[in-house]
């Protein structure tokens, strides 16, 4: 814990907040501005939304004496990623209707609308309502968006799974009305002290918190990135129990060696009939035992530390009043999805995986997702699974609906053929509209892979499927912090470059270079490639042989990890 006793200024807000209720609907109908209030920013995005700004137009607008170009992005709650065809064509007008035109797939298996303006978010969130779903605890100092394997390779398995990511993700819910008031036109609650957020409390989390449900071989949702991790215990075709991980997490900030990623650590495993239990258990332990002083120091990863994991596994069980039991051990092939194509489940039902570049859906010249997918849902022949790789699955397809739907993904330009690298990079949003990017990466993401496709085909390594990932800012979000190649935003043009992580992301990755252009990347890059080339083991994956070859440590720590990022500055 910090040794201030000051609580963050964040708390203050939530605190004052009247339940998240703040003055954002007075914000709303203010017309001389198209912000809201600096303290509404905050509790806004317990509602699903954040505040930006075009950054593209920043300059230009400030020498016109004009307030920022504001906008708002709106990210919707979907557990498990499961989307009717119904609700995916409701999306697509909503983007049309009130935001840039264009579906974004984020890495937590959820869409996010981009440009909206205040005038229209309102009516954006009552119609994301009118299609059943919501954007409640998309964002905000609570339990976000809980993630379940969108690869269904055994239909009752991942039906099991997903159910329980529907019932944690309900369960975990803020209870206040402020919701339903603001965006709803709900009815007000006469005396707000009146309603109870026993999971909560009054002030909510210290910090974001994420969940993830893995089905092994699949660790298609990176469990081990996230706050709390279900892993699926299978014996003979059935779940058994789960594997519970804590304390994991991805953030960190550019120069502050007390921050770092981390992967989580097994508690041990529970019964399918405790896990919402637990769930619950591990909240309220964050809820009271994380730093509310420091945001810095107030995800779950820095409780575990603080606490301890054995501390940490104990409160947990007097809080659930149960008993861990020791864990099998865990087998993962890769934390990627399945590759671009056709794949059939045990039933025999069809599935489809396209691959979605930085996850943004567009009709983009030969490659016509936006109007392909639309098409596809108006057929209701297919559901979609939105992916943690930020890609869909087109999912349930009889096999009597499977050529229709391999018809309208030809007629769109959307049966493809693209690399192993490409297909498993992530890219977080980044420049323009994030306001924590320090550097390109959705919009850079495309060049910079066409240029490791040919380094790798330059070493006799095309096709070989490494997992790379960038972002703008070193706060995570598309998890590079488990990448075999990770590229995070230090300046615009420079990046720190790490090398290293497991393929199957149970393993942090290294910190390599520091604050490095494009020309310095892809020559490291050159290097490794025609080492890794030459001396590779049979079916090695690059992130083990870069740590088996000493270009990089061996780390297994955050702390080291701190480390490595010291000995690289203080080098420099």
């Amino acid at each position: 814990m910090s040794k201030s006793d000051e609580l963050s200024a964040v708390e203050g807000i939530k605190t004052r907040s009247r339940q998240l209720r703040g003055t954002i609907a007075e914000g709303l109908t203010d017309q001389i501005t198209g912000a809201i209030s600096d303290d509404d920013t905050q509790l806004i995005k317990f509602h699903g939304s954040y505040q930006q700004d075009d950054r593209d137009l920043r300059a230009e607008r400030r020498e016109q004496k004009l307030e920022p170009a504001w906008q708002f992005m709106v990210r919707a709650r979907i557990p498990g990623g499961l989307c009717t065809p119904a609700q995916w064509l409701a999306f697509d007008n909503i983007a049309h209707e009130y935001a840039n035109g264009t579906l974004r797939l984020t890495t937590r298996q959820t869409f996010q609308l981009h440009g909206i303006l205040k005038r229209d978010l309102k009516p954006t969130i009552a119609a994301i309502n009118r299609a059943l779903l919501d954007t409640l605890a998309a964002c905000g100092d609570v339990n976000r968006n809980v993630m379940s394997t969108t690869l269904p390779a055994s239909r009752a398995v991942h039906a099991e799974a997903l159910d329980l990511a529907r019932r944690i993700s309900a369960h975990l819910l803020p209870k206040s009305g402020a919701y339903h008031e603001i965006w709803l036109d709900g009815a007000k609650l006469v005396d707000t002290a009146e309603v109870d957020e026993p999971v909560y409390g009054s002030t909510y989390l210290p910090r974001k918190f994420k969940i993830g449900l893995a089905v092994p071989p699949d660790n298609d949702v990176d469990v081990y990135s996230q706050d709390l991790g279900f892993i699926a215990v299978l014996d003979e075709g059935r779940i058994t129990g789960y594997h519970v991980v804590v304390g994991g997490g991805m953030g960190v900030t550019h120069g502050d060696l007390a921050t770092w990623p981390r992967v989580a650590d097994g508690l041990g495993v529970c019964t399918p009939e405790h896990a919402v239990t637990v769930a619950e258990a591990v909240v309220t332990t964050q809820r009271d035992h994380g730093d509310r002083t420091n945001r810095k120091h107030a995800r779950l990863k820095y409780t575990v530390d603080d606490m301890g994991l054995d501390a940490f596994r104990a409160e947990v069980e007097r809080r659930a009043g149960i008993r861990f039991t020791p864990a099998p051990p865990i087998h993962f092939n890769d934390n990627g999805d399945r590759p671009q194509g056709w794949h059939q489940d045990d039933e025999g039902y069809w599935h489809y995986m396209l691959y979605a570049p930085s996850g943004r859906i567009r009709d983009d010249g030969p490659w016509q997702a936006l109007s392909g997918l639309r098409a596809i849902a108006a057929s209701g022949e297919a559901q979609f699974r939105l992916t943690a790789n930020q890609n869909v699955l087109l999912s349930d397809i009889s096999a009597a609906d499977k050529a229709a739907v391999d018809a309208l993904l030809r007629a769109h330009g959307l049966i493809t053929t693209v690399s192993p690298v490409r297909h498993l990079a992530l890219a977080c949003v980044g420049l323009p509209t994030c306001a924590l990017a320090m550097a390109e990466s959705e919009r850079y993401a495309p060049e910079f892979l066409g240029k490791v496709e040919a380094l790798l085909d330059e070493h006799g390594l095309a096709g070989t499927p490494i997992n790379l990932r960038i972002t703008g800012c070193p706060n995570g979000c598309a998890r590079p912090f488990l990448a075999e190649i990770a590229l995070v935003g230090k300046a615009p043009g420079r990046y720190n470059l790490y090398l290293g992580g497991a393929r199957d992301g149970s393993r942090l990755t290294v910190p390599f270079r520091d604050n490095i252009t494009e020309a310095e990347i892809l020559a490291e890059l050159t290097t490794v490639f025609a080492a890794y080339a030459a001396g590779r083991n049979a079916g090695e994956s690059l992130g083990d042989f870069v740590r088996r070859a000493g270009i990089v440590a061996d780390i297994h720590t955050g702390q080291q990890f701190a480390g490595e990022v010291r000995r690289l500055t203080t080098a420099g």
